[in-house]
């Protein structure tokens, strides 16, 4: 009896945490990802849980690569104020290399990147990652090509959502991040 009203408090308490965890994230980032050409997984509500998020759909061999460079310089300049910026390298489009040791060599040795880099996944249609079937849900569709960007609130909610076209270093993305980074968290 004593063995089994242990088990049951055990149980209680680890549902109680597990509520009390979720309650404080959406339950779209409660799943983990393995990062860019690591063993290691991340679980999205634990790293990122309160933070205001860049996702960004990445490759290696796009016209729009060149904008790890400013993604960066994004990350740098406002990550003390909370902001963090992720990537999420797809195929989809058809320039990600095969070799995820290709693809970190882009990131982090071509342009420096140190910002969270996951493995590769789907950005699009019925074969999207479900992290992207809800950012496309809240975001006003799939990313039409590499390097997408989806502004997400302290909350889990996209706010943004900005083209290839738009630049890491704009004033509209500029702006966009301030005014995130200036909202708090609903209670």
């Amino acid at each position: 009896m004593w063995t089994r009203n242990l088990v049951l408090l055990i149980a209680a308490l680890f549902t109680q945490q597990s509520f009390a965890v979720d309650a404080n994230c959406p339950a779209w980032m409660n799943e983990s990802k393995r990062l860019l050409r690591s063993d290691n997984s991340k679980n999205l509500c634990d790293a990122y849980r309160g933070k205001p998020l860049l996702i960004v759909n990445t490759a290696s061999h796009c016209g729009f690569t060149p904008q790890f460079k400013g993604l960066e310089a994004l990350s740098q300049r406002y990550k003390s104020q909370g902001l963090v910026v992720i990537g999420f390298p797809s195929d989809d489009f058809k320039q990600e290399d095969k070799a995820e040791e290709k693809t970190a060599e882009v990131c982090y040795a071509n342009y420096g990147v140190t910002f969270d880099m996951y493995a590769p996944i789907s950005v699009s249609g019925d074969s999207a990652d479900p992290l992207y079937k809800e950012l496309a849900k809240q975001g006003g569709g799939y990313p039409k090509w590499n390097f997408y960007k989806y502004l997400v609130n302290r909350d889990g909610v996209v706010v943004k959502r900005f083209s290839s076209f738009d630049k890491p270093d704009s004033d509209d993305m500029h702006s966009a991040i301030e005014k995130v980074l200036a909202t708090p968290a609903k209670p």
